[in-house]
């Protein structure tokens, strides 16, 4: 299963990945899949084993997910 998180603008995907990499996991901006769809076109795939620890991540630093997809 693969993970996605969508975004509204640019700048909080960009945070995303930042925090999550500071805090040692394995995330990556990529493209919003054709299935998917987000207002800025970028999303961040992770693994979905994490997904517990990113929630906590976002939540601390304020980055506002549109929505959590398992693909």
């Amino acid at each position: 299963m693969k993970c996605i998180a969508t975004f509204n603008v640019t700048s909080m995907a960009i945070m995303f990945e930042r925090a999550c990499r500071k805090e040692g996991l394995a995330v990556k901006i990529v493209p919003v899949p054709r299935q998917l769809s987000a207002s800025c076109g970028l999303a961040c795939s992770y693994k979905c084993e994490e997904e517990d620890s990113i929630r906590t991540i976002c939540e601390a630093k304020n980055i506002d997910v549109e929505e959590y997809h398992h693909l």
